[in-house]
Order: C-alpha cells, then sequence, then structure tokens
C-alpha cells in the first residue's frame, strides 16, 4: 500500500498534518527555477501542467519511473509536459555525473530529441547502482546517430559540468533529498510534489489535481 502526499505550495491549502515539515517542504517546492525552451522537455512547452523530474541516471528508482512518464505523457495527449533536470547523488552513483554529461552532449549536438533517444537508452540498457559500463556511453552515442568524435570530444571536454551542477543546486533547494524528486507545476503556477517513484495510478491522481487547478 502506497500513501500519496499532495502538497500545495505558496502556502495554498498546505497540510498541517504532520507539522512542521510539510510546510518547509511546500515551502522549499516554490524554489524550483521556472520551466523555461531551454529546458529538456518531452511535450509541449505551454502545456497546463509541466513535471519537473530531478533524476539520477544510476538510480534503479528513476529507471523506472522514468517508464512511468513516458506512459502519462502518451496518455495525457499534450496536457503534460516532462521537464528533465540532473540530480546525480555522487556519494552513492559515482558514475551518474559522468552520465549527465553524456545527456548533456547528446543535446548539444543533436538537439532535445536526441536528448531524449540518448537519455532513454541510457536507462534502458543500465543495470543501476554504478553498473554501466561508461565505454558504452560512446556506443549509446553512435547508436542514436551522434557523430561518435564529436560527442567524445564534449564528453571530455567538461564544459556541461556548470549546467548539472546548477541543476543539482536547484533540487537541493526545492526540497530535494534524494531521487526521483518531482515538482507538478498547475497552469497558475501552484505546485505539487511527487516524491519518489510512485506508480502510475498515484502519478495520474497528483496531475488530475493539478489539472483542475485554476
Amino acid at each position: 500500500i502506497i500513501a500519496v502526499s499532495i502538497i500545495y505550495s505558496a502556502g495554498k491549502n498546505t497540510s498541517k498534518t504532520g507539522g512542521d515539515t510539510k510546510d518547509l517542504v511546500a515551502a522549499a517546492v516554490e524554489n524550483v527555477k521556472p520551466v523555461t525552451a531551454s529546458d529538456h522537455i518531452l511535450g509541449d512547452l505551454n502545456a497546463p501542467v509541466k513535471v519537473v523530474e530531478f533524476s539520477d541516471t544510476e538510480c534503479p528508482f528513476c529507471k523506472r519511473f522514468h517508464i512511468t512518464m513516458h506512459q502519462i505523457i502518451k496518455d495525457y495527449n499534450g496536457q503534460v509536459a516532462w521537464v528533465y533536470r540532473h540530480f546525480p547523488l555522487d556519494s552513492l552513483h559515482s558514475k551518474a555525473r559522468k552520465e549527465a554529461t553524456a545527456t548533456e552532449c547528446a543535446a548539444e549536438l543533436g538537439g532535445n530529441e536526441k536528448f531524449w533517444n540518448y537519455i532513454d537508452r541510457l536507462f534502458e540498457i543500465t543495470p543501476s547502482n554504478d553498473g554501466l559500463d561508461l565505454s558504452l556511453l560512446l556506443k549509446i552515442a553512435s547508436d542514436v546517430g551522434l557523430n561518435r568524435a564529436a560527442f567524445e570530444s564534449c564528453l571530455n571536454s567538461g564544459r556541461h559540468a556548470t549546467k548539472i551542477e546548477s541543476q543539482y543546486q536547484d533540487a537541493v533547494s526545492s526540497g530535494g533529498e534524494g531521487t526521483p524528486y518531482s515538482i507538478v507545476v498547475a497552469k497558475n503556477g501552484q505546485k505539487l510534489l511527487i516524491n519518489g517513484a510512485q506508480p502510475y495510478g498515484a502519478v495520474k491522481q497528483i496531475i488530475d489535481v493539478a489539472l483542475k487547478i485554476k
């Protein structure tokens, strides 16, 4: 049995159950950086609901949630946009930050489409928990149609480190302590929390609430 907690931000309908902890979480989610065209977005930037997911590519729960979110995007047919941001948990997954860099290189070389092609394939093949052979990062690049030499040069350049760290800090300041950590943004800017790899039904419940917020 999975209990789902829906927490509203900005002091609107903030749950008092559990005392100050939920109040602090509700305040923290308000810190999440606004979604812009520079984000990695699957779906329409102008969709009425956006799910901002902070994720770690070596997290087994993120791997499972990735599948759930693809189903959500398919089923909601333009009403929901999925925003992917990096939250590599270095103390648990030493390879995650390198993999995050690889996805950014895919975006640099092939745009938003190749970012999603790349990260989908990465999640598909990684055993999680630092089980991926990092030599496969180049193979994935070739598999999704990227120039291997240019990709390798990007991967070794370190030029995406600042962006990844900025997204990591965005997650922390928004209340993230583990992955996946997702914030649902309704059309009016109100925010709801999906903490962890909630199953499809639980995610749908929260999104349906967000869609009703005017």
